[in-house]
């Protein structure tokens, strides 16, 4: 009886430790993660000192990035330029884009090129094919307007053909309505209308020539031209006006004869 008692005791001590140590585990357990967490930069699950982070939160991208003769991996919310993301349902992964790629939507579309390619299509080429320009300000080939020779923006002609009129970044062959050819910049330029200002007074009557009682004259009177007509425009009306008038020898006063 005594024995048995001893053995029961020793069972239940037994129990008792191991559950102690189970339970300091989990405390330690817990206790390192929790430390990892706060220790580890923004958006990391797990981390290392060695290596950065580990793994990332979701819909953050994994991205190792060049740390001296080392990677160091980051979680960033997208991607840095020259790289595109990949989404699946374990990880988030930034991948580095072709090498005549600046930037990428994918693997296989480029959305800007290096200084030496043009983009068309999403492909980054050498030259661009026939019947498109090459801008070099965004490097990309671009469909000119018809007759254009030189495009500066996409439908955007900044030189056309010797034989066409410039307009707004289009090419005409004869200029549209409102517009006239200038022959020596061919470019089609506004059509400018005449302008006058109002009519003068009346001048006092001047004779013509002297008759036995009465003498013949004539009064004017004029307008000014504020601003010229283009060349295909009509002329400026009439900028003076004369009236006929009758000068008597005898009286002081002047009367006028309409024609």
């Amino acid at each position: 009886m005594l024995i048995s008692s001893l053995i029961w005791i020793l069972h239940l001590m037994n129990l008792t430790i191991g559950q102690d140590k189970i339970m300091r585990h989990k405390r330690s357990s817990t206790t390192s993660s929790s430390t990892a967490g706060r220790l580890c930069p923004t958006g990391c699950v797990t981390c290392s000192a060695l290596n950065g982070c580990l793994s990332c939160k979701s819909r953050l991208f994994f991205h190792l990035e060049v740390d001296g003769m080392r990677q160091r991996g980051v979680c960033l919310s997208s991607c840095p330029r020259g790289h595109y993301g990949t989404r699946s349902p374990y990880i988030n992964t930034c991948t580095r884009c072709k090498e005549d790629c600046a930037s990428c939507f994918s693997e296989s579309f480029c959305t800007r090129c290096h200084s030496d390619r043009f983009l068309f299509r999403g492909k980054c080429e050498r030259s661009c094919p026939f019947g498109l320009t090459a801008n070099l300000e965004l490097r990309e080939c671009i469909e000119c307007p018809a007759g254009c020779e030189l495009c500066m923006r996409r439908n955007m002609c900044a030189r056309c053909r010797t034989d066409l009129y410039t307009l707004q970044g289009q090419c005409y062959l004869t200029c549209p309505k409102g517009f006239e050819p200038d022959e020596q910049l061919m470019q089609c330029l506004p059509q400018v209308h005449c302008e006058v200002g109002e009519w003068s007074d009346w001048s006092p009557c001047v004779h013509k020539r002297s008759m036995k009682m009465y003498r013949r004259g004539e009064k004017t009177r004029t307008r000014q031209m504020l601003s010229p007509p283009s060349r295909f425009r009509k002329p400026c009306p009439k900028l003076f006006q004369f009236r006929k008038c009758i000068f008597k020898k005898r009286q002081s006063f002047i009367s006028n004869v309409m024609p």
